[in-house]
């Protein structure tokens, strides 16, 4: 019997087994082809060990060569790449980023359009059986600041210099976070409104070739624009989105009668909530029904336009037989969008972009993504078969709880055996 020293990352074995019996590297080599034949790494390879990198609690590319080489060569049928190839294959993926000028104002706006990648992610998710085809999906867009000090980033409203991607998510009942379905490049001066509406119909044309269809959509006051829901109104059922505080809303607000309100609490918070069924915001031709909520102000100043010491929030949708309650209740539900931001930036790396340009930089959030959603599909099913993980686990207690094993590969009977020292039983994820 022969022994092969012991390392903490061969547990992921099974991860990497799951990876192999989902179907996923046939799909990503499938879908990308392949590499020139100097490459020597396939596509499907070189998403495995960049994703082996997050597996481990690893948060950058180099770390493949410095920390887990050693530990991933001891894995049997696992061919091990460098960081230099990871890189390159990221760099390849990428597409042309395209320069959009404001006509009014004269400034540059980059976009980092990436269609192969992002049907990858699609097809990804349906592989998996995260998302289905045919069903009523909620979803929310939303953009999100990434700081970074790279060669083309710009400085953003924050006063940072970075990018500002835009990202569609699904909310999923089993998880505490949303799956990212959608991820567009822009650069930091690249505020969330400017041409959304492109942006959303490119998003929906991807939506509607994997069969994806969305029921109901949430954003925040960047879409309250009259192109944007023209779109919406197309490629959705209904939707729901922060209206911003305008003239006409601050003439209607001292107006309402106080019979009108009715008082709620969603959490802790007291409310009072009515709404209009026939408010145009921007054409006399289109009505919706704008549901407004308000709070009193803890410290009584009065408002200037309404009179009252209470602050106003309003959402404007297409929807008209929920309840205004039920309504801002789904509304504030974007928090597992909001959430997902905070998983792809500490977990996936979102936060330490690799590369020096915009393009590469979309291509690395893409694949990072897709990621994501595995590790989602994989703590669901392991979930399932242990009662000591939970499909809320974030990927740090998932690699505390299931990575980090002692492990000793043992020769017998002409195979490799993996010898876990733990008391926690692995056999059923094997099933």
């Amino acid at each position: 019997m022969r022994q092969k020293k012991s390392h903490l990352s061969e547990v992921l074995i099974f991860v990497f087994n799951s990876f192999k019996n989902s179907g996923l590297p046939k799909l990503i080599d499938n879908h990308l082809g392949a590499r020139s034949l100097r490459g020597g790494f396939s596509y499907s390879d070189i998403f495995a060990n960049h994703m082996a990198i997050f597996f481990n609690g690893g948060d950058c590319t180099e770390d493949i060569n410095v920390h887990l080489r050693d530990a991933l060569e001891q894995i049997p049928s696992f061919s091990v790449c460098s960081a230099d190839t990871i890189l390159r294959g990221i760099k390849e993926l990428a597409v042309e980023t395209e320069i959009f000028i404001n006509p009014s104002s004269g400034v540059s706006h980059e976009f980092n359009i990436n269609g192969k990648l992002n049907s990858l992610l699609l097809k990804l998710a349906c592989k998996t059986g995260l998302l289905k085809s045919g069903v009523a999906y909620d979803l929310d867009y939303d953009n999100t600041v990434i700081s970074t000090e790279k060669y083309d980033s710009k400085k953003t409203y924050k006063h940072v210099h970075g990018y500002q991607p835009g990202v569609a998510s699904i909310a999923h009942p089993e998880f505490s976070h949303a799956i990212p379905v959608y991820v567009e490049g822009r650069n930091g001066n690249s505020q969330a409104k400017y041409l959304q509406a492109d942006t959303l119909t490119r998003m929906f044309g991807q939506l509607t070739n994997e069969n994806i269809r969305i029921g109901r959509f949430r954003a925040d006051s960047a879409s309250y624009q009259e192109e944007v829901l023209r779109a919406l109104e197309t490629h959705t059922e209904s939707f729901y989105i922060r209206a911003n505080r305008c003239a006409k809303l601050d003439n209607i607000l001292g107006s309402i009668a106080p019979e009108k309100w009715q008082k709620i609490r969603l959490g802790v918070q007291e409310m009072e909530v009515t709404d209009l069924s026939d408010y145009k915001p921007f054409s006399k031709d289109r009505s919706y029904r704008l549901v407004i909520t308000r709070i009193r102000r803890k410290d009584e100043q009065a408002d200037v336009f309404s009179g009252d010491a209470f602050t106003y929030r309003a959402i404007l949708t297409n929807e008209h037989t929920s309840s205004n309650e039920a309504v801002v209740r789904f509304y504030n539900a974007r928090g597992a969008s909001e959430r997902l931001f905070d998983v792809l930036n500490n977990d996936f790396g979102w936060s330490k972009l690799p590369c020096s340009f915009l393009a590469e930089n979309t291509s690395f959030m893409l694949m990072t993504a897709m990621y994501a959603n595995f590790y989602t599909y994989i703590i669901g099913e392991y979930s399932r078969k242990v009662d000591w993980l939970k499909p809320t686990d974030r990927l740090k207690k998932f690699i505390f709880r299931f990575i980090t094993v002692s492990a000793k590969w043992i020769r017998t009977g002409r195979r490799e055996v993996l010898k876990l020292f733990t008391s926690k039983d692995y056999k059923p994820i094997l099933n």
